[in-house]
């Protein structure tokens, strides 16, 4: 029965991180669109994050609100949603080339508060990237409780 209830809890915190990653995407789409060819003259920015451990991992951001947002967040210009969520992709990035896994940088978002099953370090998802997007980071959703934006670095 226990192992029933675990099952029962993973796929509601996986419905409820797919219901609230979706909508930020389906809006960002219709954007995208309707906004043509300013949306895609927008260039990528990257942004150095480190969370507890002190490791360092590089995010790619893709979209204009998104950017001037992590570069108010470095500035501190602000300091609402200082957190990076976003969902893994279990390879390794030409910018990120220390972890094989990065940030799908279409999902890329920030947050204040995020719910406890998509915490995790940066080297633990390293550790147990073959279990990530099951019982472990359920969808594949990485929300480090603990991360922070150091700079802006140069495209590579």
């Amino acid at each position: 029965m226990r192992h029933l209830f675990t099952k029962a809890a993973s796929l509601a915190a996986v419905a409820m991180l797919a219901f609230t990653a979706a909508q930020p995407a389906q809006a960002t789409q219709a954007t995208q669109s309707r906004e043509g060819a300013r949306a895609a003259a927008v260039a990528p920015a990257y942004f150095e994050m480190t969370d507890i451990t002190r490791s360092t991992f590089i995010v790619k951001l893709v979209e204009e609100d998104q950017i001037n947002h992590a570069r108010d967040l470095v500035s501190g210009a602000t300091t609402s949603e200082p957190h990076v969520v976003g969902r893994i992709l279990k390879r390794q990035a030409d910018y990120n080339p220390r972890w094989s896994y990065h940030l799908d940088p279409q999902t890329v978002r920030f947050f204040d508060v995020a719910i406890e099953v998509c915490d995790a370090t940066i080297p633990y998802v390293e550790d147990h990237l073959d279990e990530a997007g099951g019982a472990f980071l359920p969808g594949a959703y990485f929300c480090p409780w603990t991360s922070t934006l150091v700079k802006e670095v140069p495209a590579p």
